[in-house]
């Protein structure tokens, strides 16, 4: 693989394309052990997730729909406004559904407290939250993930479908984004 001038803005890289392959295939694994019987829709939360869901829904090979909802909360900054708004969203009846939201990382927690609310409130049976990345000391809200590839640092990670600014997204490993960066 080409190196990639979007390497230079890596201070280091926190986990390998290879252990991040590894993992979803251990959570889809799991997934597929608790939803074999069931027949799941996966909501992925754009546009962080889409790589992440691509592999866990490939890692799975259960019977399952796909869908696919964009909030914003964030916009271009760092830190999150905490409040979520929907900017596309299912074009699915969840009611009686069982739901598997797959999200790239659970920070705050607002992003996904505000879903699960809304998909219950919308009639689904259940919600089940998947995250490649869990960053527990920055959470806001009380909430947690059922499926969790890795706990993270408090850094400001990127690649594989986390971006800045829209950016490095498509770096197949996670690393630390420089500071210089985006002070």
């Amino acid at each position: 693989m080409a190196n990639s001038m979007m390497d230079q803005d890596i201070l280091r890289v926190l986990h390998s394309e290879e252990e991040i392959h590894a993992r979803v295939q251990e959570l889809g694994s799991q997934i597929y052990e608790e939803f074999k019987d069931r027949n799941p829709l996966f909501v992925g939360v754009l546009k962080g997730c889409f790589l992440f869901m691509a592999d866990i829904i490939r890692a799975c090979q259960i019977k399952s729909e796909i869908e696919f909802i964009a909030v914003s909360s964030y916009g271009n900054a760092r830190e999150s406004s905490g409040n979520v708004q929907i900017t596309r969203d299912l074009g699915h009846d969840i009611t009686g559904r069982d739901l598997i939201v797959v999200e790239d990382i659970l920070d705050s927690g607002n992003t996904l407290y505000f879903l699960t609310q809304y998909f219950m409130t919308k009639g689904a049976a259940s919600v089940t939250i998947v995250t490649l990345f869990d960053k527990p000391e920055r959470r806001e809200k009380p909430i947690k993930a059922d499926y969790v590839g890795f706990q993270v640092p408090n850094e400001f990670i990127v690649g594989y479908g986390l971006d800045y600014r829209q950016q490095y997204r498509n770096l197949p490993y996670v690393g630390v984004l420089k500071p210089e960066i985006y002070e």
